[in-house]
């Protein structure tokens, strides 16, 4: 296993991809293995990924994010989408912990309840807030387990989420978080890391 420390300073967000890198659906089952163990509230996993690796679909998808060449050149392209009605998943979720005896049905039954209110009282605006926050926790996973498996990545915002969605044929009850481009870096057009503030200037102690 790479050390961790290496493999944080290594992850860089690749900025051109060696084209015809064929990536196998193996290969990112199993980075989606490690993927699945992020944190997320409640539970719930609210992250759904759509992995595209059929160069139309690509192309489609390049258009839709002002003819970026790197959706072209990566080995495939993942939509990191946020689940803005997980909550309503909370039954089947919490039902593994009644069957296994961890949680008898009136805890069960709690759970369930309190989780749902939770997030319906809080409205829409929450919940995609929640779909995103979640998501963005998943996608950083799925970047930092792509570079230990010796794989390169780059988050995109920069794409019409409506035409996306359009595209892929996406319900409205998924936020379109972001893209993420993966593949092997061309590394001789990589340019040097930016400017990154000191501690003192982001970290406050009180």
């Amino acid at each position: 296993m790479t050390d961790f420390i290496q493999l944080v300073k290594e992850r860089r967000s690749a900025s051109n991809f060696l084209p015809v890198q064929t990536i196998k659906k193996e290969e990112l089952n199993e980075i989606f293995e490690l993927v699945k163990l992020s944190p997320s509230a409640f539970n719930l996993q609210h992250t759904n990924y759509i992995t595209i690796i059929d160069p139309s679909i690509k192309e489609k998808l390049r258009k839709a994010a002002d003819g970026q060449y790197k959706i072209s050149s990566a080995s495939a392209v993942i939509l990191v989408l946020g689940d803005k009605k997980a909550f309503h998943q909370a039954s089947e979720i919490y039902e593994g912990l009644k069957m296994l005896g961890i949680i008898n049905k009136q805890e069960y039954d709690h759970m369930v309840n309190d989780t749902v209110s939770f997030y319906e009282s809080r409205g829409q605006e929450f919940q995609r807030d929640e779909a995103i926050r979640n998501a963005s926790l998943s996608a950083m996973m799925f970047m930092m387990a792509a570079k230990e498996k010796g794989w390169d990545t780059c988050p995109m915002i920069g794409f019409d989420a409506e035409e996306v969605k359009h595209i892929l044929n996406i319900s409205d009850q998924y936020e379109a978080v972001m893209m993420i481009a993966i593949g092997k870096e061309k590394v001789e057009s990589r340019q040097p890391r930016g400017y990154r503030k000191p501690v003192m200037e982001f970290v406050t102690y009180m």
